[in-house]
């Protein structure tokens, strides 16, 4: 009797936890208004890639990490990238709906599986949103100190970053900032952030151009003064400032053609990112000694160092127009998975609730932003950046593991992108993905675990039962995704 039930509780049935679903009708038959073209679509992932990735983490990894060698720290994370690109390209041509890898993953893995992804990514966008704020914070402070306006020192940095530092203002105001932005609506908030990319992407070529004409070779060796393992162990830790494409797949329903355009937009994005990337690191290392790079405004301080101050405040401008479009491609993320959640049951139905104006998912989009303000206002950058690496990186084997799967279970589903490699691409996503996790410390798998246990809780006790009266029965046929 005892195994029946469990054979019960984990099949795919109506009372099974692996029940493969796909997303509930929006309560009262609301829905999102699809606005975003490739171009905005492909600015929005650009904007999430560049960030605080080349303004504050490249030269935080350089100093105290891998160097100069940061270049190759950049281009591992890229090429494990790259490789999920692929799969994520392939479901968002084939599911085009909002919550990302929750919704591809739930599609074909089964709820218990997405519900497990979408908990974990919630707390993993919000953190990047803290992270990339934290960053911009550094810059701004390095604006008003050119100005003459010090701020008080408990205002300066979350507790141990420095004497006397109690909270990051700065950065909690950038969130909450970004939230009110978004919910403007996604027409007039995609304007503002495809504008404000253009920006950043002009300010980092001038970056990348005038660094090139203070380019000291001799700063560059030795190239790898932490050895292999520092160059590596840089890699777990930008490898957040790669992947802002699976935000861009957050915003499937809000999107023209999306089986068409989702794709072509998450490799573009992920293209043009890494060139600047790999440009940037070496202008950054070239220019000053790792050793001197200042982890919180690295572009600035290094082109002070050779004699374009003026510069310097232009682009410490630029880096805060910069990461705002990286929060606000996070964050919007974030605020649709919660919206996708609170869709299909798993979550209260109040998160997915739609502005009666603006259609967009206001009330996730707060919650997002005063959770982000919290993180990012009490907790150092490195931290919070690790925390968000391995939920992501954890995702993307899921990902990849699951086109896999369904490429072979279901070889005649209508795909608007096609994974090329198969096999071998998703399996070496996987194999990335978990070798890039093995790098991050014990106490970033404990944070995760601790999350992970909160949140099979909170579905045992809500989600479970709610979400099959939200939607009843078994798990639905695969075909019925070219449907969707």
């Amino acid at each position: 009797m005892a195994v029946s039930r469990l054979s019960t509780l984990f099949g795919t049935g109506p009372g099974g936890v692996l029940r493969r679903t796909l997303p509930a009708e929006p309560p009262g038959g609301s829905r999102m208004v699809r606005t975003l073209g490739l171009t905005q679509l492909t600015m929005i992932g650009i904007g999430a890639i560049i960030g605080a990735g080349i303004f504050s983490l490249a030269a935080s990894v350089a100093r105290d990490t891998a160097g100069p060698a940061v270049l190759v720290s950049f281009l591992v994370a890229g090429l494990a990238s790259l490789f999920a690109a692929f799969a994520y390209a392939e479901f968002a041509g084939m599911v085009p709906r909002a919550g990302s890898s929750y919704t591809y993953c739930a599609a074909v893995l089964g709820e218990l599986v997405g519900w497990i992804v979408g908990w974990d990514l919630l707390l993993e966008y919000t953190a990047i949103v803290a992270v990339v704020a934290i960053g911009m914070s550094g810059y701004v402070g390095f604006l008003l100190d050119g100005l003459g306006v010090h701020l008080p020192q408990w205002a300066l940095g979350a507790p141990g970053t420095g004497a006397g530092h109690r909270v990051d203002l700065i950065a909690m105001l950038i969130c909450l900032a970004v939230a009110w932005l978004l919910t403007r609506g996604t027409r007039t908030s995609a304007r503002v952030e495809t504008v404000l990319t253009i920006i950043k992407i002009l300010i980092v070529l001038v970056v990348i151009v005038l660094g090139f004409t203070r380019l000291d070779p001799a700063n560059l060796h030795p190239f790898a003064p932490f050895g292999v393992t520092g160059a590596l162990t840089g890699a777990s830790t930008v490898f957040f400032a790669v992947f802002g494409y699976d935000a861009l797949s957050s915003a499937a329903e809000e999107s023209v053609s999306a089986r068409r355009h989702l794709p072509k937009a998450m490799l573009i994005s992920l293209g043009v990112s890494m060139v600047l990337y790999v440009l940037a690191c070496i202008v950054l290392t070239g220019m000053q000694h790792y050793s001197r790079l200042d982890p919180k405004s690295g572009f600035s301080s290094a082109l002070r160092s050779v004699g374009f101050a003026g510069v310097a405040n232009i682009v410490a401008l630029g880096a805060i127009i910069g990461i705002v479009t990286v929060t606000f491609s996070f964050m919007m993320g974030a605020a649709r998975i919660w919206y996708a959640l609170g869709r299909d049951g798993l979550m209260p139905a109040t998160f997915a609730a739609l502005h009666p104006k603006r259609r967009i998912p206001h009330r996730a989009t707060w919650g997002i932003g005063i959770i982000a303000a919290a993180l990012a206002g009490l907790f150092p950058i490195n931290t919070v950046a690790e925390l968000t690496n391995i939920g992501v990186l954890l995702a993307f084997v899921l990902v990849s593991g699951a086109v896999l799967l369904l490429r072979y279970r279901k070889p005649g589903l209508r795909r608007g992108f096609r994974c090329p490699g198969m096999p071998v691409v998703p399996l070496c996503s996987i194999g990335f993905s978990i070798w890039l996790m093995s790098y991050l410390h014990w106490e970033t798998w404990a944070r995760l675990g601790g999350w992970l246990l909160l949140g099979l809780a909170v579905y045992a006790g809500y989600g479970y039962r709610r979400a099959r009266r939200v939607r009843p029965g078994g798990s639905v046929e695969l075909e019925s995704l070219d449907a969707s």
